[in-house]
């Protein structure tokens, strides 16, 4: 059986991952398009390691450009297991400083115009969604983060927004009120797409700044982010090399790697078979 490999996605600022060994380019073509770039395959801490700048290297795709069904299509075929996202976010709590860590367990949605399903086209699956992060992998990035010495916050809220626009003061009060930890533009439709592709997903979020709510900071700036974000992937980094011997290899136990099995709703006999063909790297041991 062939190794199921960990997937990075670096996020802003993380567009490479040097400490990989036994390095090798691979372009990968989908039905959903290219990923945002080629994916670079090797091995870290004797894991199967593949990653994936989201943004592409240079930061050349706004959130809402992101291909994130092409992306996560990329890393099944791939055959990953695993995904570690790393996010640079605002704190919407005066407790969560710049430069902290949150894995969050919960999401709320402020999207708007982004492909979040690869169930179209004469084929419906819902799956389930309640608790949007894998809980095991989020555990193990926790466990990472205390040993490397990282100020660390289980848990919390990420609410994502469309953005490329930073939040207004009016909105950033509001997800105040409504008892977010943090704010981000990238988790989704990532965490759903990996759901569907029955892929566990957890983030590691960056704090970089305090949003515009926080009456005695600067106002968030590109600036701002770039630069505290910039401090934190090498940490990132040291985070995601103390996890991976931690992270379940083999059989998984967690809901998310048999997400699929109830979740067709569709009458077998009547999907289209462009369709099933497809979006066989998912469903080919169901359909």
């Amino acid at each position: 059986m062939t190794e199921s490999r960990i997937a990075v996605i670096g996020g802003s600022g993380f567009y490479d991952f040097a400490d990989l060994e036994e390095r090798r380019e691979q372009t990968v073509n989908t039905p959903f398009g290219p990923p945002s770039d080629t994916i670079v395959t090797g091995r870290l801490a004797g894991r199967g390691v593949a990653f994936l700048p989201r943004h592409a290297r240079g930061h050349r795709l706004s959130p809402s450009e992101i291909p994130a069904r092409a992306n996560i299509y990329a890393l099944k075929t791939l055959n990953v297991s695993h995904i570690i996202s790393v996010s640079a976010c605002g704190s919407m709590k005066e407790e969560i400083a710049p430069l902290d860590v949150v894995i969050p367990d919960q999401l709320f949605d402020r999207t708007k115009s982004r492909p979040s399903t690869f169930f179209e086209g004469g084929i419906v699956a819902h799956v389930a969604f309640a608790g949007p992060f894998c809980a095991d992998l989020g555990q193990a990035l926790f466990r990472a983060a205390t040993t490397v010495g990282a100020r660390v916050r289980a848990g919390g809220t990420y609410v994502c927004m469309e953005g490329p626009q930073f939040s207004t003061r009016a909105e950033s009060r509001i997800y105040r009120q409504w008892g977010v930890d943090v704010i981000g533009m990238t988790a989704l439709p990532e965490a759903k797409l990996a759901r569907e592709a029955e892929i566990c997903y957890a983030t590691l979020a960056f704090a970089t700044d305090y949003d515009c709510w926080h009456e005695t900071e600067e106002a968030v700036t590109v600036e701002m982010v770039v630069k505290n974000l910039l401090q934190n992937v090498e940490t990132g980094k040291q985070i995601i090399r103390a996890a991976l011997p931690d992270v379940v290899s083999g059989d998984r136990t967690c809901p998310c790697a048999s997400a699929l099995a109830t979740a067709i709703i569709t009458q077998r006999d009547v999907i289209p078979a462009d369709v099933k063909d497809r979006l066989r790297p998912l469903i080919g041991k169901y359909v």
